[in-house]
């Protein structure tokens, strides 16, 4: 499929946020105290999707190793909350629902696009985060399984009031166990070129 980005996805993107900031009271309200177990358990280092290696070589910056930081996990304040809220609504309006019919041979993960599958509104999504200081090591790439059986990539965001899911297939910034997905592998936390599989706790 034809898939391009450029400044006009970008430019949308940043009218939508705008255009949702005026409904902030009528956002969700921010967790604070999330039902067990609120954490994924990451279990042993695993080879990433071949897919994101070939987005690593295109998207350089994306995928540079940077300094650890102490902390692990970020608070979610309001604003950070408000942050996930926007940036999921607002790239999940901006790019087109595309289906890749091709399978692995029409993998091609590109941010801000303007029609693609779940995989370019996964980046993106990060993409966006980082732009706004969110340090790289809570935002984790994730593969899924859905119902039907097929793989789905999702964003995983890890906060102190646990681990949270922005999703193309919907609006809402949901907690990783509240979703109806098996969990298969996460980019592990800080080491951006790895990934771990879930542990059971995940499956």
């Amino acid at each position: 499929m034809q898939r391009t980005s450029g400044p006009a996805v970008a430019a949308a993107i940043a009218v939508m946020i705008g255009g949702v900031q005026w409904a902030g009271a009528a956002l969700l309200t921010m967790p604070t105290a999330l039902p067990a177990p609120t954490r994924i358990e990451l279990g042993r280092p695993t080879l990433p999707p071949l897919t994101y290696t070939v987005f690593c070589l295109r998207y350089e910056a994306e995928c540079r190793p940077r300094r650890a930081f102490r902390g692990g996990a970020i608070r979610l304040t309001e604003r950070r909350w408000a942050d996930l809220q926007e940036i999921n609504r607002a790239v999940n309006l901006a790019i087109e629902p595309a289906r890749n019919e091709f399978g692995l041979a029409g993998e091609a993960w590109t941010i801000n696009p303007d029609r693609g599958d779940c995989n370019d509104y996964a980046v993106s999504k990060r993409h966006e985060l980082l732009r706004r200081g969110w340090p790289a090591r809570v935002l984790l790439l994730s593969e899924v399984v859905v119902s039907s059986g097929e793989h789905h990539l999702v964003l995983l965001v890890r906060t102190r009031s646990g681990d949270l899911v922005l999703d193309n297939l919907t609006s809402q910034v949901r907690p990783w166990s509240r979703t109806p997905y098996r969990w298969v592998r996460v980019q592990s936390p800080g080491r951006d070129r790895l990934w771990a599989t879930v542990g059971r706790d995940g499956v």
